[in-house]
């Protein structure tokens, strides 16, 4: 009986922050997926092992979870002054698309570390010992990020002391530099406040009229205080996630906000852009026990954060979402300012799901606009396994 044999891609299989992808280097895809377009979708929902209707992945490399079900494209960068480009895209468990619109900013962290390791970076731009300053472009966003890694004997260190709530091992310290994240997302314009506002009201069927600051810095996000939706803000997974209204509740906020910011001309399109906006609940610091039964302190965090992402809460904070929440801390008069007790504030603290983490923001304001320059926080990176990912030659 006839078959399709299985072909062989080089790939990285990469921890970034909080979340695991699967990285390729452009030139090593199969040619039909090296464009954007179906082809690509089709290969990269096939080694992520989607779309599954059992929700498991077991076909594939994702984990069944959105922190988990990710891929990574990078290339030697077109752009003057930069290294390499990286396009992220987020794979759906349950359905078969990926969704390109945003970025992870977890993964950032991994991205310079694989430019250096898989050749896409300029030898005499790496030192044999020190720090190596990799500029990313990010694709999806149309922004610069600048990864500062550690290099032992001209290679990634990626050992170290640093520990990241939300991970259990300790990892080399990666520090990045989100340059004016105000994401280029459709319908924004670029503004950081798409809809001019630092608080808006949002209707929302069922909730009635919401507090809201809408942000589109690093991702787009909703912020709402937790509150309102009926949270003391130091939930974890299992108090959302098992909750079907709760799930539901969150995902008619965003689609309604989404709509507000101009990222969707309807909340018909949030089904199939699950990845853009985010939608979190904040609230003053208050006392709780993480996920992993660590006691985390009001006096140790300026206030909590809960966010969603792909439909379900975080496990611990994505990236981009805690850029969005620098840069909301840093304007003074957002809810998310507001929360961590106002004023002037240059970074914060926060308590997420798996314990906390230090964001910092540069905040101006010119001619009443606020805008960002750059928002700076720390994650690690390590390789997990190298070689090849194998696929159905139907899939390529």
């Amino acid at each position: 009986m006839p078959h399709q044999a299985q072909i062989k891609i080089p790939a990285t299989y990469m921890r970034g922050g909080t979340s695991k992808g699967v990285f390729f280097r452009l030139q090593d895809l199969p040619a039909p997926a090296q464009a954007p377009g179906p082809a690509r979708d089709k290969f990269l929902l096939r080694v992520i092992g989607s779309p599954d209707p059992y929700a498991k992945q077991i076909d594939g490399m994702g984990g069944a979870t959105s922190s988990t079900s990710k891929t990574v494209i990078v290339s030697t960068s077109t752009r003057p002054d930069h290294d390499v480009d990286y396009l992220f895209g987020q794979v759906s468990i349950d359905k078969p698309f990926v969704d390109w619109s945003g970025n992870c900013g977890n993964l950032s962290s991994a991205v310079g570390s694989f430019a250096i390791s898989s050749g896409l970076m300029a030898r005499e731009r790496i030192p044999q010992d020190g720090m190596a300053t990799v500029r990313i472009w990010q694709a999806n966003i149309n922004k610069t990020i600048i990864a500062h890694v550690p290099v032992t004997n001209g290679e990634v260190q990626e050992t170290g002391d640093f520990e990241l709530d939300g991970v259990t091992f300790p990892a080399a310290e990666v520090q990045l530099e989100f340059l004016d994240p105000a994401a280029e997302e459709e319908g924004g314009g670029g503004s950081m406040f798409p809809t001019g506002n630092l608080i808006d009201d949002l209707d929302v069927p069922g909730l009635g009229t919401l507090k809201a600051t809408m942000i589109n810095a690093g991702i787009p996000t909703i912020f709402v205080n937790a509150e309102d939706v009926g949270y003391t803000g130091a939930e974890l997974q299992d108090a959302i996630n098992g909750d079907v209204r709760a799930l539901a509740m969150f995902e008619t906020i965003r689609a309604h906000g989404a709509v507000r910011m101009g990222l969707m001309a309807d909340t018909g399109e949030a089904a199939s852009r699950q990845h853009t906006p985010k939608v979190a609940f904040v609230a003053r610091a208050l006392d709780y026990t993480s996920s992993s039964g660590k006691q985390v302190a009001s006096q140790d965090i300026d206030l909590v954060v809960r966010a969603l992402s792909m439909g379900k809460l975080h496990h611990a904070m994505m990236g981009t979402a805690a850029v969005a929440i620098g840069t909301a801390a840093a304007v003074p008069g957002t809810l998310v300012n507001i929360a961590a007790g106002g004023g002037k504030l240059d970074a914060v603290r926060f308590g997420h799901p798996s314990g906390t983490l230090r964001v910092g923001a540069q905040a101006v304001q010119v001619g009443g606009e606020w805008s960002v320059t750059k928002a700076v926080m720390s994650r690690s990176a390590r390789v997990l396994m190298e070689g090849w990912v194998r696929v159905p030659g139907d899939a390529s």
